[in-house]
């Protein structure tokens, strides 16, 4: 039995994996400010990606990708901002808000990665 932190964990590890596999590098994970949380900042190209992970064993409440809400989606964007400013980087850097909805089904685990989903 999984609680909710061993869960979280265990999606962003999938969630690690099939971004690397797809080109991606992981520049930072789990990074905290005073805005909130963004799961993973990725780079593939001259891009960077702040990728929220949602994972889901089942579909009881909805598919992963859909509890991404306005709310989270200001969180993240304000997250975003304040790790360009700490890293130095030129706030025209190109930046993408990403979701990966990962679910584990029969079928095993299934991936869905929203490009640009906000």
């Amino acid at each position: 039995m999984f609680n909710k932190v061993q869960l979280g964990k265990k999606g962003e590890e999938l969630a690690q994996r099939f971004l690397k596999e797809n080109g991606f590098n992981i520049v930072d994970r789990n990074f905290r400010c005073r805005y909130g949380e963004i799961d993973l900042i990725a780079r593939k190209d001259r891009s960077f990606h702040f990728v929220e992970v949602k994972y889901r064993r089942t579909l009881e409440y909805g598919l992963p990708q859909e509890s991404v809400n306005r709310r989270k989606q200001e969180k993240i964007h304000n997250v975003a901002l304040f790790w360009l400013k700490k890293r130095h980087l030129p706030l025209d850097t190109e930046i993408h808000f990403d979701v990966l909805g990962i679910k584990q089904g029969e079928k095993g685990v299934e991936y869905e990665y929203i490009e640009d989903a906000f």
